[in-house]
């Protein structure tokens, strides 16, 4: 039994060391995006993009939680206006605030997760196009904490975050063309 504990011990240990030398190498900076082509003017898809009322429209995260709680505190569409939830497990809790406007190309935010997890990223979305069609891209930029970061070895984080957001720009396109 001695022998045992101590082959689980060992292995353990090495785990963790491995944990712990591999963070060192392994990149803390993540960016991701998605991008899709809508037909309709970039302004029409401004309009759905460039504050929080529309967005919870085709926000791929309010099919989790139907039941979710929302506020918005400030002018909505306005550099500061800050977007809060609470919802299930899977959505968890936290908050958007609006960080740069350049209407009708772009808008940036902080996203801050407090539940179930603690996390903040860079978001984006840019809007490019000409006549009636529209390229919008929507993407983050985040940091993993050391060790966390290793979790990337393990994770493929791309196809995490691939599924909500191509349903959440596939949603934003549907709306854009009905209008």
């Amino acid at each position: 039994m001695k022998k045992i504990l101590k082959y689980i011990g060992l292995l353990l240990l090495a785990a963790i060391l491995f944990i712990l030398i591999a963070g060192l190498f392994i990149a803390k900076d993540y960016h991701f995006e998605r991008s899709i082509t809508i037909d309709a003017p970039k302004e029409k898809v401004w309009e759905q993009v460039s504050n929080f009322t529309n967005r919870n429209k085709w926000s791929p995260w309010a099919a989790y939680d139907p039941d979710m709680q929302h506020t918005i505190e400030g002018t909505d569409g306005t550099v500061g206006a800050v977007h809060k939830w609470k919802g299930n497990k899977e959505v968890g809790s936290g908050s958007e605030t609006i960080t740069v406007t350049e209407a009708p190309d772009k808008i940036n935010s902080i996203l801050r997760f407090y539940e179930p997890f603690e996390s903040e990223a860079n978001t984006f979305i840019i809007l490019t196009g000409e006549g009636n069609t529209t390229r919008a891209t929507w993407g983050f930029d985040s940091r993993f904490p050391y060790p966390v970061n290793t979790m990337q070895l393990f994770m493929n984080m791309d196809k995490m975050m691939d599924r909500d957001f191509s349903n959440g720009l596939n949603k934003l396109k549907q709306i854009c063309e009905a209008l």
